[in-house]
């Protein structure tokens, strides 16, 4: 019993999993680490990690996108229909001409997100905020569309006999 996973990590793991693949792949592909040293803009595009959920509590949507490095008035937000899109970009900003760069693992350049809202989001009502690094969408979502328990009656035996 000891080696049982808590369901929650597993599926993260492999969410990790992926991200860490599609990482890789893009390395692959742009030739580096396989003898070329990377040049700037060759690794893979910025693409920023996003945490959707409905808080029932609050009866309300969230959407929170990691931006560290990106200026909140570059970013661009457009609802349409229930189609949510975040772009911008995170451009890269050093200080001097001849550098001798020993690392470069931070993606720079365009980005562009397109969610699909859930059934019942208010898109009209979307706020968003930003703060240390990570822009908060929220929005309200109608009663109607959030889940409800449903109450199972039994039949007492004398009717069942009757039918």
């Amino acid at each position: 019993m000891t080696n049982l996973v808590r369901r929650d990590n597993f599926f993260q793991d492999l969410f990790d999993f992926r991200r860490d693949f599609d990482q890789i792949f893009n390395r692959m592909v742009s030739g580096w680490p396989f003898g070329e040293t990377p040049a700037s803009g060759t690794l893979a595009s910025f693409n920023p990690a996003i945490e959707s959920y409905i808080d029932k509590d609050a009866k309300t949507y969230r959407l929170k996108v990691s931006l560290p490095g990106v200026d909140p008035k570059e970013v661009q937000i457009h609802a349409q229909g229930n189609t949510l899109t975040i772009s911008g970009e995170r451009q890269q900003k050093r200080s001097g001409k001849d550098l001798d760069v020993h690392y470069e693992e931070i993606s720079y350049g365009a980005f562009e997100r397109t969610v699909t809202l859930p059934e019942g989001v208010d898109a009209d009502k979307l706020t968003a905020e930003y703060h240390n690094g990570v822009l908060e969408l929220t929005a309200p979502v109608a009663a109607a569309a959030l889940p409800r328990r449903i109450e199972v009656k039994t039949v007492p035996m004398s009717k069942q006999i009757g039918a």
